[in-house]
């Protein structure tokens, strides 16, 4: 039985919840690459922190997506019917907030359970950090996307989904989800910089994953890929020298920033994220 079954009796408890607060632009906005947007569009590009000989081989690494007709395939596409029920939902508007990616992102993600929402000026080696490990998710990410080629869920069908339908996302590839690689990375980066939150960390992490097939734009085995993608992305950075070094600096940074503290999240806010972050596995 599909793993995703036993979380279908929320959909109802869901659909009642008080609707997180998402940007205007969430509707309007296309998901995303995770190979665009810098942190300063007008800056130098930052650099990547793999060689090319050192970045894994995620085609290899990675499992080749469910095949036609098959039982995974079939999951997939029971949890994609099965989530456009959550449109409207609590759920349905954390996936919508997830559609922001990258390391300006990740502090507004993680504001909740860090406690504080930190300004990006306050963390800037921990923004370097993130943006150089964002080229090595992306490098890691398009292999297996281009090799693959898989059609995204709502392509041949008129389904909602959580972000305007563009030719451009239309023409992307779904497998693994970008969304669900960078998500994870981050979390498990976060979390060897603030071991004292690593679980709640990674439940934020998984929960951004999983915003993608609520979304209705990944399939839930592109998300699975995504996490296993992720990784091996990180397990690579982590034998890196430079890496290693940047990493302790953001420690220090991120210190001293959470000490000095900062604005509180909106607690009632922070409640419905953490329930919709908290819905069983699709």
């Amino acid at each position: 039985m599909p793993r995703f079954l036993p979380a279908l009796a929320t959909l109802a408890l869901l659909a009642s919840a008080t609707g997180l607060p998402a940007p205007a632009s969430a509707q309007e906005k296309a998901a995303p690459s995770v190979g665009t947007d810098t942190l300063k569009p007008g800056a130098p590009a930052h650099q990547p922190y793999l060689t090319d000989a050192l970045v894994p081989d995620t085609v290899a690494i990675l499992p080749p997506p469910p095949a036609s007709h098959s039982a995974a395939e079939a999951a997939d596409r029971a949890a994609f019917n099965a989530t456009r029920a959550l449109k409207g939902t609590t759920r349905w508007e954390l996936a919508a907030a997830d559609v922001a990616e990258g390391a300006a992102a990740i502090l507004d993600n993680f504001a909740c359970v860090l406690g504080t929402k930190l300004d990006q000026a306050r963390v800037p080696t921990l923004m370097t950090l993130l943006e150089r490990a964002r080229l090595d998710i992306a490098r890691g990410t398009r292999g297996p996307k281009v090799h693959y080629r898989r059609l995204r869920p709502f392509v041949g069908n008129e389904a909602p989904i959580c972000v305007q339908r563009t030719q451009q996302l239309t023409d992307s590839y779904s497998y693994p989800s970008g969304h669900a690689s960078q998500g994870w990375a981050y979390a498990l980066i976060m979390a060897s910089l603030v071991p004292e939150k690593a679980s709640a960390i990674l439940v934020r992490g998984r929960a951004y994953g999983e915003s993608r097939v609520v979304c209705g734009v990944h399939w839930m085995s592109d998300v699975e890929a995504g996490r296993t993608n992720g990784a091996a992305i990180v397990a690579a950075l982590q034998a890196n020298a430079t890496f290693r070094a940047d990493l302790e600096r953001a420690r220090a940074d991120l210190g001293k920033a959470m000490a000095s503290g900062g604005p509180v999240p909106d607690q009632a806010h922070c409640a419905r994220e953490e329930a919709a972050s908290r819905m069983p596995e699709l």
